[in-house]
């Protein structure tokens, strides 16, 4: 079993996602965007249970800074997560992160979108484009003759059309649901629509740590064995390094990457 081959590769920092890589394992900073201390300690702890790309919220223009002296003294790539405010995505593309993550659906709009796409270029760094069921366009949103996966669906690859019309090529696609069916079918046709995008899969708020566990295991397994997916996030309600150990052993349960031994008890 093997990730999409067709998937083109994008480089985060120095990870390569897409393009037959193994599926990168990835987590979320919980600290206060605005400790730099406390984000780098996590980041380290991270990187010792086997992370190997990481995202930091900047929920303020303020944060910029401190996101910024994250970035150079970072072991891992640092993805900026930015929602409603496109000029901090610009920044944070000035100031060394290793790839954006956007949702153009509240990023206020194409103009906005547009000029993000530029700093992106400019700086070198890939964009993800992630799609959420909670923050889906209103219109979309509001269509009765398409199930939740098709929406889903529907709005990421509008969103690479548009990106690849412009000639940015750097994207990687997630679209992720708390449901866990939901999100396997949006997956699978994304695998068939834009089967040359890499993909970032994932259960969005699926919860605590036993609930969260099951939830991700359930759905990214399908996934997975389906060869769907370059790189991956199981979200827990706990400390980020939960998520890590999940993630690797998933992946080893399904004998794609492992870590270490297996304990048999």
């Amino acid at each position: 079993m093997k990730p999409n081959q067709q998937t083109r590769r994008v480089m985060v920092g120095n990870v390569p996602i897409g393009g037959g890589a193994p599926c990168v394992v990835q987590s979320m900073l919980n600290a206060p965007a605005d400790d730099v201390a406390a984000n780098l300690v996590q980041i380290e702890a991270l990187a010792q249970t086997g992370c190997e790309v990481v995202r930091m919220a900047i929920p303020r223009r303020a944060c910029l800074d401190a996101f910024e002296e994250v970035c150079a003294k970072s072991p891992l790539p640092v993805v900026a997560d930015i929602h409603f405010d496109a000029q901090i995505a610009i920044e944070a593309a000035r100031r060394g992160a290793a790839k954006l993550r956007i949702n153009p659906g509240n990023i206020g709009g194409w103009e906005k979108t547009d000029a993000v796409i530029e700093a992106a270029r400019e700086a070198g760094i890939p964009i993800r484009v992630g799609v959420n069921a909670g923050s889906l366009d209103e219109g979309l949103k509001a269509r009765e003759d398409l199930t939740l996966p098709e929406k889903l669906a529907a709005s990421a690859v509008d969103y690479v059309r548009h990106f690849e019309e412009r000639g940015f090529h750097d994207v990687v696609v997630s679209a992720k649901a708390h449901d866990v069916m939901t999100t396997v079918k949006t997956y699978r046709m994304l695998a068939k629509e834009i089967p040359e995008v890499p993909l970032h899969i994932g259960i969005t708020e699926a919860g605590t740590l036993m609930q969260g566990v099951i939830k991700s295991a359930s759905g990214l397994g399908i996934l997975l064995e389906e060869g769907i997916g370059d790189t991956m996030r199981i979200s827990l309600t706990d400390e980020p390094t939960a998520e890590i150990r999940a993630c690797w052993m998933l992946l080893a349960a399904l004998d794609l990457r492992r870590r270490g031994p297996e304990i048999i008890s």
